[in-house]
């Protein structure tokens, strides 16, 4: 047998064998850095690797958190496939592909620790580094699900967003210098619960404990009937019919915040003098009746909508929102000029920026402060030192 034919058997050999071995050990190690994220634990049931291809699949991943009440997992993938572009190998290039298909994401905003699952209490950005150790130039989401339970604290109301396709490009896994939003992203949905759609826009940077971010966001044609489980625990009032649509912008740099949210309501009617079928208590009675008046008289007539704008400041632990820019708002609505049904384009990532270089500056003037506070009470220390030695020499 010629060496050619021997070396080529060998390599076929090779290949097979590490078609074999590859999936263990890939399942292996995937599992080991999910097993231990803080207070989250993930396992996977199953990869399969297609070396022709430059692929594997990943088979029911499964995210729950460690001691936690919430039966649903916070992240359940039944497959997902990931792929490498070997027209980038061909430049040079590692660069990856992701799809996953019907993911869902449950979140719990619970006030009791053991049913709170958020995704706080794990290090997600060391756990994305080392699960795609390669760029990965899109991240696509197919008929996903989002839901948020326990959202309204005083109603039994959950929020859930169905049929949701989106796609995220460019996940660095290398750190990005300040003020760059690499990541372009987009998520379409519905929200069956309430009636209407959400989407989302944004470009991001993922890789740190809060991301940096610049989004538009807005709820369309939500009915405001199916509201009323929220309505009535908040605001004491039921819809009788009507839609709202909600616009927001957001940016924000090291957990420095600058948006608004700007709700629009159209045909929106509250009170109805007789409502069958419900018993409905004094107290709610008079609030509708005062709520419908005043209505009537924020209500712009032209475009029979209520709206404000609700401007966000601060920080993610401290967010701000001013009374009296969104009581003008509502006026400026009903008698200057109405709000439009779309974005006011007017914030960039450069406020948010702006808003942390002013607090590090702020903060740097206060460090100066007190280094100079400092450094005038060890003077006079010294002084009081020097007087007290004089003080006793004179003496002796």
């Amino acid at each position: 047998m010629k060496r050619s034919v021997k070396i080529l058997i060998a390599i076929v050999a090779l290949l097979v064998v590490a078609r074999l071995l590859l999936p263990y050990f890939v399942l292996r190690y995937v599992n080991k850095t999910l097993a231990d994220m803080g207070e989250y634990t993930g396992h996977v049931d199953d990869i399969d690797i297609s070396l022709l291809r430059g692929a594997y699949q990943i088979k029911t991943l499964t995210i729950r958190k460690i001691n936690g009440k919430v039966k649903e997992p916070f992240v359940s993938i039944p497959r997902s496939d990931l792929s490498v572009e070997w027209k980038s190998i061909l430049k040079g290039k590692l660069v990856g592909e992701v799809e996953c298909y019907e993911p869902e994401l449950n979140f719990s905003f619970s006030t009791n620790e053991s049913t709170r699952q958020t995704g706080e209490g794990a290090d997600w950005t060391q756990v994305v580094k080392d699960l795609l150790p390669i760029q990965i130039n899109r991240f696509a989401v197919v008929n996903g699900r989002v839901n948020l339970l326990k959202l309204f604290a005083a109603s039994k109301a959950d929020l859930s967003l169905q049929k949701v396709d989106g796609e995220l490009r460019n996940i660095r896994n290398v750190e990005e210098k300040s003020g760059s939003l690499p990541s372009p992203v987009w998520l379409t949905g519905d929200v069956p619960g309430y009636g209407g759609s959400m989407r989302f826009d944004a470009n991001m940077y993922l890789l740190k404990d809060i991301p940096d971010f610049n989004y538009n966001l807005k709820f369309t044609d939500l009915q405001l009937v199916k509201l009323n489980p929220i309505a009535r625990p908040y605001a004491n009032v039921d819809f009788d019919k009507g839609t709202m649509s909600v616009f927001s912008e957001m940016a924000m740099d090291d957990g420095k915040l600058n948006g608004y949210l700007k709700p629009l309501t159209k045909d929106m009617t509250i009170f109805k003098l007789k409502e069958p079928g419900e018993h409905r208590t004094i107290g709610r009675f008079f609030t509708e009746l005062l709520a419908q008046g005043a209505t009537e008289v924020l209500e712009n007539r032209k475009r029979d909508q209520v709206a404000t704008r609700v401007p966000l400041t601060g920080t993610v632990d401290d967010i701000k929102t001013p009374v009296w820019p969104t009581i003008f708002g509502v006026l400026r609505n009903a008698y200057v000029q109405a709000f439009e049904q779309k974005f006011d384009n007017d914030i960039t990532f450069t406020d948010a920026l702006q808003s942390f270089k002013e607090d590090f500056k702020e903060k740097r003037a206060d460090r100066k402060a007190e280094r100079k506070e400092k450094r005038a009470e060890r003077k006079a220390a010294r002084k009081a030192k020097r007087e007290a030695k004089k003080e006793a020499k004179e003496k002796k």
